[in-house]
């Protein structure tokens, strides 16, 4: 009961303090609204502004998640004296206090080196394979400088979580991995929030059916999920995107919250499964893949405007045919576009104005005469 608590208000503190951060960044950009507008798939401006408020809004939840977890877990000592409360107290900050910081840090780490991307990245270096055969070259990246900080910043994460060297290191994996790879999937309206709830899900189950104190690491996964589903209309409806800054944060976040509920075995394959997929985009489309695969397609645009290009406009009635009926003005008007007055040469204005309003009148006389 208690938990389940602590993850309704993780994810509602994280869900408005996400809202509040996006109207407030929307209302008043940093640097001006032109240096988070971008252009989508389609050709049509979108934000940059949720990522930044995703990420505040997760942050800010997982503060409230570890609010409420100091108070259920120091209320009940109350009741043994002072003893007992300090004693909880320092349960609290030696396992899940560290923990909390752990998923802060890396949530951190995603937002900054995320948004030094955004803001000063360039797109002639894309992938791994780009940012690091600059490096190899000489040139050092934006992107690259994001790998670095977000390695860096696993490793901080996985040192707060604990654990031996191999603990440390597999953890960091999965930070800096489901950072990068979230990113990778942020590439359609809402795609990218919908593998985080997936694997948000996924986690949260898992964690549900782990013995031990690593049951109650599902709690890390609330504040994030509940931030980034109350952007998900923001996203789907292609007025916003994540961004470098919202996926790198939100994908940290999820692999900390893992490195805090998984057992071993289980973090290695999955940090095995990022790796492979990491590698693949490289050379396969993750877009044609997921258009290809019926099941993925459905999933992928479900709450999506269609794709393709919009709808054209169905003639007007009254303005030159009846419905079911051959468009005379469109045929003539298409025909008289070659005798626009001035095309053709005259002695006067007069003269040509003359000859373009009698080769109108013949067209519309003789396309009527043909029509049945």
């Amino acid at each position: 009961m208690k938990d389940t608590a602590r993850l309704a208000v993780a994810a509602g503190a994280g869900a408005l303090a996400a809202r509040g951060a996006y109207a407030a960044l929307r209302r008043r950009p940093p640097a001006g609204e032109r240096t988070w507008s971008r252009t989508n798939h389609r050709g049509e401006p979108v934000t940059l502004l949720e990522g930044p408020a995703v990420a505040a809004g997760a942050l800010a939840g997982q503060a409230v998640s570890a609010a409420v977890a100091v108070r259920l877990t120091v209320r009940p000592a109350r009741a043994q004296g002072h003893a007992g409360h300090a004693e909880r107290a320092g349960d609290y900050a030696a396992g899940g206090g560290r923990s909390d910081l752990a998923v802060v840090v890396a949530g951190l780490g995603g937002v900054a080196f995320g948004a030094l991307d955004d803001l000063r990245g360039s797109a002639k270096r894309r992938g791994l394979r780009g940012h690091l055969g600059a490096l190899a070259h000489g040139e050092v990246t934006t992107g690259a400088v994001k790998l670095a900080g977000l390695a860096a910043t696993g490793v901080a994460a996985a040192l707060l979580e604990g654990g031996g060297p191999a603990d440390v290191a597999v953890n960091a994996g999965l930070i800096a991995g489901s950072a990068n790879l979230l990113n990778l999937f942020d590439l359609r309206p809402g795609r990218a929030i919908k593998v985080a709830a997936l694997g948000a899900a996924a986690l949260a189950v898992g964690g549900a059916l782990t013995p031990g104190p690593r049951a109650a690491g599902g709690a890390a996964v609330a504040a994030p999920l509940g931030a980034a589903l109350a952007l998900l209309p923001e996203d789907l409806g292609e007025r916003a995107m994540l961004g470098d800054c919202g996926a790198n944060a939100l994908g940290a976040m999820l692999g900390a919250a893992a490195a805090r509920t998984l057992p071993r075995e289980v973090r290695a394959g999955l940090l095995a499964g990022i790796v492979a997929l990491t590698v693949t985009s490289e050379k396969v489309s993750f877009t044609k893949v997921i258009a290809a695969t019926p099941a993925l397609n459905w999933l992928d645009m479900l709450g999506r405007r269609p794709s393709g290009p919009p709808p054209r406009a169905a003639p007007v009635a009254g303005d030159g045919a009846a419905a079911g009926q051959p468009d005379l003005a469109g045929r003539v008007s298409a025909r008289a576009r070659r005798y626009r007055p001035g095309r053709h040469r005259g002695t006067e204005a007069g003269e040509t104005q003359a000859r373009s309003g009698w080769r109108f009148e013949f067209l519309l006389k003789t396309v009527t005469r043909r029509e049945p």
